[in-house]
């Protein structure tokens, strides 16, 4: 609870964070939007792929653009300013840097940037979970052996998630269930960016002048990115997944602790102890009344099942209001909204400050595999997550490896070399894999836990 008093020590000092950020899209602009009223945090530098559109965030979220150097990171240093760069390398690289925010979004961008903050020295927030799913294993190592902080990027659902798991494990109770919720059903895994628009209730022209990209929004739609975060959340807590890939059980706020809780006492879980997200939508597609479609929910139970303990923690759930299921057996706690790169800071805090991630990758728990969403056939090539040609859905980690299966984060750019039907999960030999870093380091970190 004492950041913020660490922070004007810093400040006082005269010796502030020095942050770096790549990427300045919307997570990215979020978190540009609140450093600058924070003491002992200053923005170093910023990369993006276009310089143009890096100066454009800063406009839009209250910099004073024109006041950022392009000129050199000495320049930057020196004078308290922000160095504005197309070279993401070469931010890591730059004399003095503290923590690297990697908000790309792009698995192979973000594992090279993990590893060279790994060798400079930088701890890393990173926002990236398709990276973190990928290689997350991987990369922790390369941190543990240098002795710096791998973190997940608080204000976004897995680091929230984390926290509530922690909060309960750390007050003894057992944690049931944890997940976020979303909008989902069924049919929205064939989406494609040409039909995600009508699930959004916006036309083409609407998105377009909102400067939102379909695929992105797709992989929202289809399942994948709630897979890869509660991916994250597993490899995180040692919670499990589903064997057949995420239920997204519609439920309300009001309902949570009824039907995340295991199959054998009346809910929907095979076993107690997994992640799951919840749909804000009925199957036959009316409103879920009291949704948490922006929010994260953690369900827990006292350890002891039976007995005078069991019965004196119940009692307190009812006498204190917690949401419970009708035994009172089971409770739940939830956030009903999270705001993303407006608390990003916390992560950057946390990891110069005290040394500590706001949650991490500690574990091969599960996987997100590549599932084909309509017949491929050779020469076909992948386009990766929210595209037309696969989507990404949750398995254990022991499956995934058992069956070779393709994870989503490689599922882009590559040539399928032979037919795949409809509905199939992707194997290493339905691909041709290129040999580039990140699959280096995905089947590296494969054969470490075979």
């Amino acid at each position: 609870m004492n950041l913020y008093t660490k922070l004007k020590a810093r400040e006082d000092a005269g010796n502030p964070i020095r942050v770096g950020l790549i990427g300045s899209g919307k997570f990215g602009s979020m978190f540009l939007a609140q450093v600058r009223h924070i003491p002992g945090m200053h923005l170093y530098a910023i990369a993006d792929l276009s310089a143009a559109r890096a100066r454009e965030a800063l406009a839009n979220t209250g910099w004073d653009a024109q006041a950022a150097t392009t000129s050199s990171f000495p320049d930057a240093l020196s004078s308290g300013r922000t160095c504005i760069t197309e070279d993401s390398d070469a931010l890591i690289r730059a004399s003095g840097m503290d923590v690297v925010i990697d908000a790309t979004g792009s698995p192979a961008a973000g594992i090279r940037h993990a590893l060279l903050c790994a060798a400079e020295g930088r701890h890393i927030v990173m926002v990236n979970v398709e990276a973190d799913v990928l290689a997350g294993p991987f990369l922790v190592t390369e941190f543990d052996r240098a002795g710096l902080v791998y973190s997940m990027a608080y204000g976004d659902q897995p680091a929230l998630v984390c926290e509530m798991i922690d909060w309960a494990r750390t007050c003894g109770f057992k944690v049931v269930a944890a997940g976020k919720g979303t909008k989902y059903l069924p049919h929205y895994a064939s989406s494609t960016p040409d039909t995600v628009w009508d699930h959004y209730g916006l036309t083409p022209e609407a998105a377009r002048a909102g400067g939102m990209n379909p695929q992105m929004f797709n992989s929202f739609l289809d399942g994948t990115k709630s897979a890869l975060e509660m991916a994250a959340i597993s490899n995180a807590s040692g919670l499990l997944s589903p064997k057949d890939g995420l239920r997204f059980p519609p439920a309300g706020t009001h309902d949570l602790a009824e039907v995340l809780k295991p199959k054998a006492v009346g809910g929907m879980l095979d076993e107690a102890g997994m992640v799951e997200c919840v749909s804000s939508v009925e199957r036959d597609g009316r409103h879920v009344v009291g949704d948490l479609r922006w929010g994260v929910y953690v369900t827990f139970e006292a350890m002891e099942e039976s007995g005078r303990g069991a019965d004196y923690v119940r009692r307190c759930f009812r006498e204190y209001q917690v949401v419970t299921d009708s035994s009172g057996r089971y409770a739940t706690l939830f956030r009903p909204s999270h705001l993303i790169g407006l608390e990003l800071p916390i992560s950057v805090a946390s990891a110069a400050l005290r040394g500590e991630p706001t949650g991490r990758t500690n574990g091969f728990v599960s996987d997100v595999v590549a599932v084909s969403k309509k017949a491929l056939k050779p020469g076909d090539v992948l386009d990766g997550e929210g595209g037309f040609t696969v989507w990404g859905r949750i398995a254990r980690a022991e499956d995934s490896l058992a069956a070779r299966s393709l994870p989503i984060g490689l599922a882009h750019a590559m040539a399928v070399k032979r037919a795949v039907p409809e509905g199939q999960v992707l194997t290493w030999d339905d691909v041709d894999a290129p040999d580039d870093q990140a699959v280096a380091v995905r089947r590296a970190m494969e054969d470490s836990f075979r």
